[in-house]
C-alpha cells in the first residue's frame, strides 16, 4: 500500500495564495497561469508567473502550459519596463525556494540586479500602487 508523504499532501505557500487562502498582490489571471507580485523583490514590481496547476519542477509542466506561461510572462516583462521605466526585464527560473513551479520576471537596468540581493521590503502602499498599475497595463 502505498501513503504520501506529508510533503506531497501539502499545498505549496503558491496553491495557497492561489487558492486566496494567504494574500496576494495578483496582477494577472486566467484559467492556467497567475502572477502576482513577490514578497522579497530584486527590484520594484518583481513579478512571479506561475502556473495554477501545482508542478514542482518547469520541466515536467506540459508544452501547451510551459508555452503559455512564457508568453504570459513576456506580457508581464512588458508591463514591468512600461510601469518601472526600466530598460529591460529580467526573466529567471531557480524553482528551489517553493517547490512549484514559477519564473521571476523583474525591471533591470544591468546585471547587478539581477545578482544583488533581495531589495528591503516595499510598504504596503508602494506594493498595492505597483500591482495596481501593472495589472492595468495588462489589461
Amino acid at each position: 500500500m502505498f501513503y504520501p508523504s506529508i510533503v506531497e499532501l501539502m499545498s505549496s505557500v503558491f496553491s495557497k495564495i492561489i487558492a486566496g487562502e494567504l494574500p496576494g498582490r495578483f496582477v494577472y489571471r486566467d484559467d492556467s497561469v497567475v502572477a502576482f507580485l513577490t514578497i522579497e523583490p530584486f527590484t520594484p514590481g518583481h513579478t512571479l508567473v506561475v502556473p495554477v496547476e501545482e508542478v514542482d519542477k518547469w520541466t515536467d509542466l506540459s508544452p501547451e502550459l510551459w508555452a503559455h506561461l512564457n508568453a504570459v510572462a513576456q506580457k508581464v516583462g512588458r508591463a514591468v519596463m512600461d510601469v518601472t521605466g526600466t530598460e529591460r526585464a529580467a526573466y529567471m527560473i531557480a524553482g528551489f525556494e517553493v517547490p512549484h513551479t514559477h519564473i521571476h520576471v523583474f525591471g533591470a537596468n544591468g546585471m547587478d540586479e539581477i545578482t544583488a540581493p533581495p531589495m528591503p521590503s516595499l510598504d504596503d502602499a508602494a506594493m498595492d500602487d505597483l500591482a495596481a498599475r501593472l495589472a492595468e497595463a495588462l489589461g
